[in-house]
């Protein structure tokens, strides 16, 4: 299915990446979203520099690089030191003069069954989505400020995983890498120095939950992460027998033995690739369609409808165009020739066919190509050839 997504978007004539994703409440493993490339587009994709690689994914669940070991520096001693209205990361930094890589976030969250205290560097984001996945839970928001005061004892800036004891307490790849950190001493206007994972607290859980950024190691070959937009048209999961072992739905294989059905779940947005094509295909006069998604290949525009020649041209090119399977349209409304010019140009049909009275005159067509602004004489004999050629060449 992967495959077959891919050659339509191919054949669409987009520009795009199949990313991984998460796959939500739907479940299952292996989830691709197919994503146009667009600066407008809503969601947020990491990949490889190297196209070797091939390596993509939405943000949402893109992996951090592999945490490198810590550094051969001695433990020093753990000590409380006053920090009188500082909260932030920014103004702990500041304030106790170390980089906020030094500094360990602590945030609490509450999910449908508890709250857990939630550990991540100082200059990283955490991330939700793989947060909820990591804990397994449906709910996730940051505690109030209340629920804070009433677990750490102190306001919201100054919590810390040291001696944090009624919460479990799940913590980023990253965080067992920390040596001499900083954190909130879960008391207000104070903070820890010299704190070290495992010597001075404990985890409940270890996972990747924090945001990644173009410009870090790609997790699979290390070389730079790079960041575009992207319009998603289209999303596959492989749910495996997530929902046909519930279900109890079997078939019988050919040694008439019963297996549990294996399952899969397609999509494609339609209106939403119409609408990534015209993201990626346009100009300042209007669309420039895709050949193979154009309502239609070409538009065929007397320049007088009231021309019986102009007409009468018009009609045979038509029927030579239709006959020969190209989908065609003719604009014989009563307007001047330059509106239905820019009106086509703002359609976006591939090709504009023009008949005039030179056209009449000489027996040739003139074509115009909207993507590339070319314009070429075709004699009425050929235009089904030459204009299968011009399309062909789109």
């Amino acid at each position: 299915m992967h495959d077959a997504y891919t050659q339509v978007f191919r054949r669409c004539g987009l520009r795009f990446r199949p990313v991984e994703a998460d796959s939500g409440a739907i479940g299952g493993s292996d989830t691709h979203e197919f994503m146009v490339l667009a600066d407008s587009g809503e969601a947020t994709i990491l990949f490889c520099e190297k196209e070797a690689c091939g390596y993509a994914a939405n943000v949402e669940k893109a992996a951090q690089p592999n945490v490198t070991a810590k550094p051969c520096e001695d433990l020093k001693q753990l000590a409380e030191v006053p920090t009188p209205s500082v909260h932030t990361v920014e103004e702990v930094a500041d304030f106790l003069h170390v980089p906020p890589q030094k500094i360990i976030k602590t945030l609490l969250y509450e999910t449908e069954k508890e709250v857990v205290a939630v550990l991540v560097r100082g200059d990283r984001d955490v991330n939700e989505i793989k947060l909820s996945n990591a804990l397994h839970c449906l709910h996730l928001k940051l505690a109030g400020a209340a629920t804070v005061q009433n677990i750490t004892g102190a306001r919201v800036g100054f919590a810390g995983p040291v001696n944090l004891k009624s919460v479990r307490i799940i913590a980023d790849l990253e965080i067992s890498a920390l040596t001499n950190a900083v954190t909130g001493a879960n008391n207000d206007d104070a903070h820890l120095i010299n704190v070290n994972p495992v010597r001075d607290f404990n985890v409940d859980i270890v996972s990747d939950i924090r945001m990644v950024q173009a410009g870090e190691p790609c997790p699979r070959c290390g070389s730079t992460l790079k960041e575009a937009k992207g319009i998603e048209v289209g999303q596959i999961f492989k749910l495996g027998d997530k929902y046909s072992k519930v279900l109890g739905a079997t078939y019988l294989d050919e040694s008439g033995l019963k297996k549990t059905i294996i399952m899969g779940c397609y999509g494609i947005g339609v209106t939403r690739t119409m609408a990534a094509a015209i993201e990626q295909n346009h100009d300042q006069d209007g669309i420039i369609w895709p050949v193979a998604i154009a309502p239609f290949h070409a538009v065929v525009v007397p320049v007088s409808v009231k021309d019986e020649k102009q007409t009468a041209m018009v009609e045979e090119t038509y029927d030579r165009l239709v006959k020969a399977g190209i989908e065609t349209v003719i604009d014989d409304r009563p307007e001047r020739a330059g509106v239905k010019f820019k009106d086509a140009d703002l359609i976006g049909y591939p090709l504009r066919i023009t008949v005039g009275a030179k056209a009449v005159a000489n027996e040739q067509v003139e074509v115009r190509v909207r993507k590339t602004g070319e314009v070429v004489m075709i004699p009425v004999n050929k235009v089904e050839s030459s204009v299968i050629k011009l399309l062909g060449q789109l």
